[in-house]
């Protein structure tokens, strides 16, 4: 079984399709999985793995390693375009995320301040007030939405918690009046004798209407480019992916096809 990919709380600099060169800050334990989907293709393999020996990293070893990690690249010359929360599970279920954010902020702002932060969250913990508030501050606030239908989410997301939908999700991600990214996933595939697909007709018009009531920012359109711990999944290839960006684009919507 894939397992867990950052074994470092703090890890590369890595070039990011979407958005260039990032210096990533894992959450999660470096040995284990902490996420609330159980993703299809999550590259970081599926929370059966387990939450490691290693433990979530304190706030202040968050702080030492980044600090390190920011001084000896600034002394290198090296560029940096962002400081982005990713890793092996969702960044948010961090129980200090909010002031790690405030730490994280504070140290950019010392050695990279034209560097942005960003954040890659599943949107579990946006009714969080504090998630929510810290999630308010960043540059990139990154948001998963790979379905506005509530049985699309629970095939390829597999959310931890039953009741998760798509209408209270929508409803959350329309609270950031639009400071905010969506990230969708666009697949195909088959699991246990269902059909996944998120391209149809069907699921293209709730994504749209579901992106018109959120009023993001802009919508990242991505599919599969590694390998993923569900063998039975496909991805879209690129002109199919422009064709769904441009009906999301004569509906409004401000979207980039990353490739």
């Amino acid at each position: 079984m894939q397992r867990v990919l950052f074994h470092e709380t703090i890890f590369g600099p890595i070039h990011s399709r979407r958005l260039g060169t990032s210096l990533g800050v894992n959450l999660s334990p470096n040995d284990g999985k902490i996420c609330s989907f159980d993703c299809l293709y999550c590259e970081a393999g599926f929370n059966a793995q387990g939450r490691g020996t290693t433990g979530i990293p304190s706030k202040e070893d968050v702080a030492a390693r980044l600090e390190e990690k920011l001084s000896q690249m600034k002394s290198d010359g090296r560029s940096l375009d962002t400081i982005t929360f990713s890793g092996n599970g969702e960044p948010t279920l961090h129980p200090h995320f909010g002031e790690i954010i405030d730490v994280v902020t504070g140290l950019r702002d010392r050695y990279f301040p034209q560097a942005m932060i960003s954040v890659l969250s599943n949107a579990t913990a946006i009714a969080n007030p504090s998630v929510a508030a810290a999630l308010r501050k960043v540059d990139n606030n990154i948001l998963k939405l790979d379905s506005a239908l509530t049985p699309t989410i629970h095939l390829i997301d597999r959310p931890v918690n039953e009741r998760f939908n798509a209408d209270d999700t929508v409803a959350r991600l329309s609270e950031f009046k639009g400071n905010c990214v969506i990230q969708t996933m666009m697949l195909r595939g088959e699991k246990d004798g269902a059909v996944i697909d998120n391209t149809t007709t069907a699921e293209v018009e709730a994504l749209l209407k579901a992106y018109q009531a959120i009023q993001p920012r802009s919508v990242m359109l991505y599919t599969i480019d590694r390998p993923t711990p569900h063998r039975l999944l496909e991805k879209v290839l690129p002109d199919e992916l422009e064709r769904i960006a441009e009906t999301f684009r004569r509906g409004g919507i401000n979207v980039e096809v990353c490739h």
